[in-house]
């Protein structure tokens, strides 16, 4: 059934005690706010047909996953340095966007369907993006990659809607597949045994977005003249992106 209705440290998906995850505790993940506006019209109709009828917690969320996964091409040029680029009604909208979106939106789901959920975030390095990618970030490390976190079955279970399928297949990776029971996180090597994803180091986890502190995170990593240009680049052209990620060139080390 449809609902219309900070940070936390722990990066582990063992159970808790019963006082940890009581109602009380798990309220902050089941309550929108104005990004994760569960809520919302749009994103009630979103939830309501990606479900496709499941009431069970566990069908429903592998079914609201695939929806954000693959309902939601990648885009690692969208807008990023305001809170409606992160709002999961405008990231539906939109149907493009790059992990902390898209991980927002299925946060944002999640809730819709009363299912507690939280964002996680870590610093990862992507040993198969594009060129032209990497020559934009100027580095191959990821800041503040996005997934999510749905508590289910007593335990809190990592999810990863990031790439979408066509994606994947054009990078030779395996889909990232979820089944709401384990952690669903970025493979190691690709299907050709060359590596892909690194997990460095694992932030944290969110109620919310953290805008100020992830576009603080990248100013740091990235430099402010770079990050400052991104922004004025996306201004300028009105929020589109300001690149066309699906038809770069494929890099591998």
């Amino acid at each position: 059934m449809l609902y219309n209705t900070q940070r936390e440290q722990n990066m582990t998906p063992e159970p808790r005690s019963a006082a940890e995850n009581s109602t009380e505790n798990l309220l902050p993940y089941l309550t929108p706010t104005a990004i994760i506006d569960s809520g919302h019209p749009l994103v009630q109709e979103y939830a309501r047909r990606a479900a496709k009828g499941a009431t069970d917690p566990v069908e429903v969320a592998v079914k609201l996953y695939l929806a954000v996964r693959d309902g939601i091409r990648y885009d690692p040029y969208a807008p990023f340095h305001l809170p409606q680029h992160y709002q999961a009604s405008q990231v539906i909208k939109r149907g493009r966007q790059f992990c902390i979106p898209k991980a927002a939106l299925l946060c944002t789901l999640a809730r819709a369907f009363r299912i507690p959920s939280r964002l996680g975030f870590a610093n990862v390095k992507n040993h198969l993006a594009t060129r032209q990618l990497l020559e934009y970030l100027g580095a191959d490390l990821f800041v503040f990659h996005g997934f999510v976190e749905l508590y289910l079955n007593g335990i809190w279970v990592k999810a990863t809607p990031a790439f979408n399928r066509e994606l994947c297949e054009r990078h030779r990776v395996s889909p990232l597949e979820f089944s709401g029971r384990e952690d669903s996180l970025f493979q190691p090597y690709n299907e050709e045994n060359q590596r892909y994803m690194e997990y460095v180091e694992f932030i944290g986890t969110y109620a919310d977005v953290p805008i100020a502190e992830i576009v603080s995170a990248w100013r740091k990593t990235y430099g402010e003249e770079r990050v400052d240009n991104w922004i004025r680049t996306s201004e300028e052209r009105s929020g589109e992106s300001v690149a066309d990620f699906e038809r770069e060139d494929v890099w591998r080390e």
